[in-house]
């Protein structure tokens, strides 16, 4: 009766409940564009950038600061304090800042540029969050294996074996749970939050848009009248050419303006096609990308909000289950759970995994659509 109560929401083959799976495939497996995200170049070149510098950071952090030099010392230290996002994220922030002081940006778009910093430092979160649940998750491998060399029979009271399977267990339920740094409520506060300024960047978008259309039809319009103006210009003219044929002098200068008139048409029309994007046309097309870019921020954190959460949940529910499995201290209930952990460990460590390519994929999408922007602001 007390195992049945217990039992973990894996089953027994190792894959997730059916009703977990439909909610889980439905966003982050919804067809195979997704999964050829995960093998594009980008994906993998920001993959290696991320854990080459995790590792560089790992390294600095176990050789601590050398004692040999205070600039080594000093060196080491600011590295091991570098933020993951400031080196991943493209263009740097001191590089926006100069742009956005000296081209007077939106301040739409100053704040999408604010909160994809935002997003790309909880990624940073969430990944070394992803990292520690892996490492924690290694107890629960280390007991599997020293379970293993427990006899049949023994007892915790009289096999130090059995006994230190019990602590090692023990130590797992006594170990913070790292996915709850971030919980539900601030993720629905995020998502709110970038829902607003979505609504606001396209209502502003569709705004600088009317302006630009109605701007082109006011020009269309002068230039039919200016048209129009020419013709009437050119009937007198003509007329004043036909009956003083002898005074040729006189319709000449009249001529000559509306040739002169007609080449500056014809010049103003070649140089229209060569001018840059109108300030409203350019401003549209900023906002347009922002938007964008907030949308899928959105669809990304969505998608990472309910993967960890699913995570979370498992992960309590197995502290749950080791701690009553210590409390108990009956070795039938500690085998069936140690056997239901490894039967769900590699379902738990595929979600684990799904997690972590979700924030790489998160990252890319970031850089993405500020490099996007940036390029918009210069051009």
């Amino acid at each position: 009766m007390l195992w049945s109560n217990l039992k973990l929401p894996f089953s027994r083959d190792g894959k997730c409940g059916k009703e977990d799976v439909n909610s889980l495939g439905s966003k982050s497996n919804v067809n195979e564009e997704y999964k050829e995200a995960f093998r594009t170049n980008s994906y993998i070149e920001i993959c290696k950038k991320v854990q080459g510098q995790l590792e560089r950071k790992s390294t600095d952090h176990d050789n601590g600061p050398s004692s040999s030099s205070s600039s080594s010392s000093s060196s080491s230290s600011s590295s091991r304090h570098v933020h993951l996002s400031d080196f991943l994220l493209e263009p740097c922030q001191e590089t926006l800042a100069d742009i956005i002081e000296n081209s007077n940006l939106h301040q739409l778009l100053v704040n999408y540029l604010e909160i994809s910093l935002e997003a790309c430092r909880l990624c940073e979160l969430l990944l070394k969050n992803v990292h520690k649940v892996r490492a924690n998750y290694c107890v629960i491998k280390t007991a599997i294996n020293q379970m293993k060399k427990v006899p049949d029979g023994a007892s915790w009271n009289t096999d130090d074996r059995c006994l230190a399977v019990y602590r090692i267990l023990a130590s797992f339920v006594m170990l913070r749970n790292p996915l709850s740094t971030i919980t539900p409520l601030q993720f629905h506060e995020l998502h709110e939050s970038r829902i607003f300024l979505f609504h606001r960047l396209t209502s502003k978008c569709r705004q600088t848009k009317r302006r630009t259309k109605l701007r082109k039809w006011i020009k269309k319009v002068m230039r039919y009248v200016l048209v129009g103006a020419c013709g009437v210009l050119v009937i007198p003219l003509l007329l004043l050419a036909i009956h003083s044929m002898v005074a040729g002098m006189v319709a000449a200068p009249g001529l000559f303006v509306l040739g002169s008139l007609s080449l500056f048409l014809k010049k103003l029309k070649v140089a229209k096609k060569k001018l840059e994007k109108t300030e409203h046309e350019r401003l549209g097309m900023q906002l347009d990308i922002a938007a964008r870019g907030v949308y899928i921020l959105i669809n990304d954190f969505d998608t990472m909000s309910r993967l960890v959460q699913r995570l979370h949940d498992e992960l309590e529910h197995k502290k749950f289950v080791a701690d009553i499995c210590v409390r108990k201290g009956k070795n039938e209930i500690l085998k069936e759970v140690l056997r239901e952990f490894q039967i769900s460990g590699s379902c738990f460590l595929e979600q684990l995994e799904e997690l972590e390519k979700q924030i790489y994929l998160c990252f890319l999408d970031i850089n993405r659509s500020r490099r996007l922007l940036l390029e918009e602001i210069i051009n």
